[in-house]
């Protein structure tokens, strides 16, 4: 990192010494500081590949007072493709549950600094905590916060699952990429308080699958008792609660796909595969996954993780009582044109039924037939669709962000937890967002991150700055800080920052387009069955 810092020493007392940066601006003065790439697990290598992640026993230091432990670059990157399928393995690590702790400069206030764990993006098969920058929001805005970004285990490795691999070994677990989620949370439970962080004031965030992994802490969360329960407010940007993830069932036949590919026979014990594919270093299993029809892995509903119910239990109520008992809040929203990025990701060929195969990588098979049968009634691209390429993305978009997530805030409102709902639109792009997105990609996935983190790195004008302060960022610090809002919308309107940079509170039009898709997938039978809520 070419950034002008100074080494940073801070004692967290029984895990012993570290040192971190302190970043400054160009006349010395203190911005924020960093510390990169603290273990909050142990190494989830060798034959504890696919196993839960494992705490750090309680002896463990970071370092001593005369050799503190130095934490100044950054997570590890665990293995994974790139946007378009390349594989740099140059910078990979099997060894990669650490956090990046972003911590504003100064005393904190009473009781801590509030705490927010940013869950990074990418499908759940790549991305990384390395590509957040913190300084200008830290130090130049009211959002003063700790932040903790983990990185976690991604892909084939963070979310294989299989029946007989379960029944095989006591040890190997479906979902480990959330488990590692949610180990960095109780991580930062446990320790923040030694950065000056508040351990009752936490909330998780993120963005884009981050925001999907988001609502799955969340709802986990809701699940444990009252006494470890962590989170206090969720942050879900640009994406929603999906659909019920798969069943084990379902993952077995991904699993002997996968098992194909690689040469080893289906026949071996399950043991003995768990053994061959533990043995294979990670290019040789991405690579096979590139030749899947079924390639994405995502979650699975384990009934340890993910409960067979999660989804009865919001169109029940269920979730919503829970969230209410406990006085979770919510910021959740979208972007106007988020589908140009989400049809560049392993786009289908230029038909129909190369579609309908790519979305079978992602959902359930009832959920895809509804899909298809919903959008294309008569098999034919709806006008003003260029491609099947354009179609794609824009059903994914409305799976991932648009329909179902007005779907779980409909459940949500209707069973009384409206007040705890702050929605949002962004119709606005910052000029800064030119260097990575087309201009005619609009305000697309992603390009809101600037205004979020307050240009997470590039320079936002003078004008972008008070357009942002004012629609969002002064109220994201009060939600942060467990402050009320002045966020002006009734439940189910929503706050939107228009493309002139002006904050309207209005009706959301998408609303009863989400309400249909979200009624026509429950009757699909693609959220689950009605298992008894367990919350």
């Amino acid at each position: 990192m070419d950034r002008p810092s100074k080494p940073y020493v801070r004692d967290l007392e029984f895990r012993g010494f570290i040192e971190g940066l302190t970043y400054v601006d160009d006349k010395s003065q203190p911005l924020c500081h960093y510390f990169g790439g603290i273990p909050y697990a142990i190494p989830p290598v060798g034959p504890f590949r696919w196993c839960k992640p494992r705490s750090l026993p309680p002896c463990y230091r970071y370092g001593t007072r005369v050799n503190p432990g130095r934490y100044t670059e950054n997570c590890s990157l665990c293995p994974q493709p790139g946007f378009n399928e390349g594989l740099n393995d140059s910078l990979w690590d099997e060894d990669c549950l650490q956090c990046n702790i972003w911590v504003p400069a100064g005393e904190p206030p009473k009781g801590g600094w509030p705490v927010l764990v940013w869950i990074h993006g990418g499908f759940l098969q790549f991305g990384t905590p390395r590509d957040i920058d913190l300084r200008a929001m830290l130090s130049e805005t009211s959002c003063k916060a700790i932040v903790v970004t983990p990185a976690y285990r991604l892909n084939v490795l963070g979310f294989l699952a299989s029946p007989e691999l379960s029944a095989a070994s006591s040890e190997f677990a479906a979902n480990v990429g959330f488990w590692d989620q949610r180990l960095a949370i109780e991580w930062t439970w446990q320790n923040i308080s030694y950065f000056g962080g508040d351990t009752s004031n936490i909330a998780v965030g993120g963005y884009s699958a981050g925001a999907h992994s988001a609502f799955h802490q969340l709802s986990y969360d809701l699940g444990v008792p009252d006494s470890k329960s962590i989170i206090r407010r969720v942050l879900m940007l640009s994406n929603g609660p999906g659909l019920q993830p798969k069943s084990l069932s379902e993952a077995q036949e991904k699993f002997e796909e996968l098992l194909t590919n690689l040469n080893i026979p289906l026949a071996t014990s399950a043991s003995e595969k768990l053994t061959l594919l533990r043995s294979l270093d990670p290019k040789t299993l991405l690579r096979a996954t590139f030749k899947m029809k079924h390639h994405q892995f995502r979650a699975i509903t384990d009934s340890a993780f993910v409960r067979p119910s999660l989804f009865h239990e919001l169109n029940s109520g269920a979730f919503a009582r829970k969230m209410k008992q406990r006085g979770v809040k919510l910021i959740i929203g979208e972007c106007s044109d988020e589908h140009f990025v989400y049809g560049q990701w392993r786009p289908p060929a230029n038909n129909l039924k190369s579609l309908f195969e790519r979305l079978q990588a992602d959902y359930s098979l009832p959920a895809v037939e509804a899909m298809v049968k919903y959008y294309f009634p008569d098999g034919k691209l709806p006008p003003g669709t260029p491609n099947w390429q354009n179609a794609f993305g824009k059903v994914y978009a409305n799976m991932q962000i648009h329909a179902l997530e007005r779907g779980m805030l409909d459940a949500l409102v209707r069973h009384g937890a409206g007040d705890l709902v702050y929605r949002y639109r962004i119709e606005y792009r910052a000029r800064c967002c030119d260097k990575k997105w087309p201009k005619q990609w609009g305000v697309t996935h992603g390009t809101d991150m600037a205004l979020w983190f307050w240009g997470n790195g590039e320079e936002l004008s003078e004008e972008e700055r008070k357009i942002v302060k004012e629609a969002f960022h002064d109220n994201l610090g009060r939600f942060l800080r467990g402050e009320e809002m002045e966020w002006g919308t009734e439940p189910l309107h929503v706050r939107c920052l228009k493309a002139d940079g002006t904050v309207r509170c209005e009706k959301d039009t998408g609303l009863e387009e989400g309400r249909r898709v979200w009624d026509l997938l429950k009757r699909a039978g693609a959220m689950g069955g009605m298992e008894k809520a367990r919350l």
